[in-house]
């Protein structure tokens, strides 16, 4: 281990003479990197299901393939099973939770019955860890969303049900934020939308302007909790219509000062949210994004290192929006290993960052600038056979996180040893 540790400083050392050749200082984008928190979900651990004493099946468009051995089947385990994972992922980061992973005893809870209390194991387990917490009410997987509509059903008992659940979902935030020192990201996102096509596409949103309206009527610190908002283009049962789409939710986010959450696998299958970075913080402060990969459709599979992913860490890094722009990962793989998706996901966005942080961003714009797109393209290839692989195995060793495939053993032991005794 000595030895590859020696090996391993040594790389770092010819890469970082390689990349101050380039206009890099190496040292400078590990500070940076050092500084991305990512928000790791917890629902891939358990495969959506929660942990209320009723459970009933997922809907609302969401479905999980697979059956790999497993599954976290309480909070305590599905709290191990991060733990496992966060301890082979580089950096400090955090945890989102939805609604139904409270800790609710034998007793049924229903949504709009939810408090702070139901998630307090969790609150002191982040605060032993030092983790911040982020959170999203589930408008999903109930009796009252068996129609596909929550907020804009246009029965007024189904849409105040689901109004009480999102301002408790707020309070909850806000006493995690308050608890552990550092604000919670309450997310909102619902199923709601039509399979073929509707009559009348106004009035469900001229209803959820409402229900979302009453929700926020309650001002909040924004150094507790922070409001955002998820849209979609469509959804299994949505084809043809959701109500919360990218352009309301885009309105509603600039008119009520929200954040706005873009989900990577939200779109279409080929259109990236790369692009709509830089033009939604034009006219907002701050964003969420929930990072995923669809495969022809939001099938929400792990996130790999590819040029989706790559598109969306240039945007954050090379515009300076570290502080701007909030990343979480939302995707949910049955058929694999569940806790080493979290770590595949979780360190091919790191890595997409740090190349970003790697790229001689100056140098490239006085090229755009100068309208000399030849240098531009060729730094941009360049780039390419730069060792970016060695600064990211120096990073790992610092953090004290597994180099290479090292990390892969860990999962291994743990599956033999917790996984397949479930």
């Amino acid at each position: 281990m000595q030895n590859r540790g020696k090996t391993i400083s040594k790389a770092f050392a010819f890469a970082r003479e390689r990349f101050l050749e380039f206009g890099v200082d190496a040292e400078r984008a590990l500070q940076r990197l050092r500084r991305f928190s990512i928000s790791i979900h917890c629902w891939q651990g358990d495969d959506v299901r929660g942990f209320e004493a009723s459970p009933v099946e997922l809907g609302g468009g969401l479905a999980v393939t697979g059956h790999y051995p497993g599954r976290a089947r309480t909070a305590t385990e599905l709290r191990a099973d991060m733990e496992q994972a966060l301890a082979l992922i580089p950096g400090s980061h955090r945890v989102s939770l939805h609604a139904s992973y409270g800790e609710f005893g034998r007793r049924r809870v229903d949504r709009n019955e939810v408090e702070p209390e139901h998630f307090a194991r969790w609150i002191a387990w982040a605060k032993e860890k030092k983790l911040g917490l982020d959170f999203n009410p589930t408008f999903f997987a109930h009796p009252y969303a068996a129609d596909g509509f929550t907020l804009s059903h246009a029965d007024r008992n189904v849409r105040e049900f689901w109004i009480e659940h999102g301002r408790r979902s707020r309070r909850i935030g806000a006493e995690i934020g308050k608890a552990l020192g550092t604000p919670c990201i309450t997310n909102f996102w619902i199923p709601d939308g039509h399979k073929d096509t509707p009559a009348d596409r106004a009035a469900p949103r001229q209803r959820l302007i409402e229900s979302l309206d009453a929700i926020f009527a309650k001002q909040i610190s924004p150094a507790f909790n922070r409001d955002s908002l998820e849209p979609k283009l469509f959804g299994i049962g949505s084809e043809s219509y959701v109500v919360g789409s990218h352009e309301f939710y885009l309105g509603y986010a600039i008119t009520r000062k929200k954040l706005l959450c873009l989900d990577s696998g939200h779109f279409h299958p080929t259109e990236s949210i790369a692009d709509k970075i830089s033009a939604v913080l034009q006219f907002l402060p701050e964003l969420l994004l929930h990072v995923s990969r669809g495969v022809r459709w939001d099938s929400d599979h792990v996130v790999i290192f590819n040029d989706d992913l790559l598109a969306i860490a240039r945007e954050i890094a090379a515009n300076g929006f570290d502080e701007r722009v909030h990343i979480g990962l939302d995707y949910f793989d049955a058929s694999i290993n569940r806790v080493a998706a979290w770590v595949i996901g979780a360190r091919a966005l790191l890595r997409a960052l740090l190349q970003t942080l790697l790229e001689p961003t100056e140098r490239l714009r006085s090229a755009e600038k100068a309208k000399d797109y030849s240098t531009r393209l060729a730094l941009q290839e360049e780039l390419k056979a730069m060792p970016i692989g060695a600064v990211w195995d120096y990073f790992c060793e610092q953090q004290d996180a597994p180099i290479g495939e090292q990390w892969l053993s860990e999962i291994k032991r743990y599956e033999q040893n917790v996984l397949v005794k479930r």
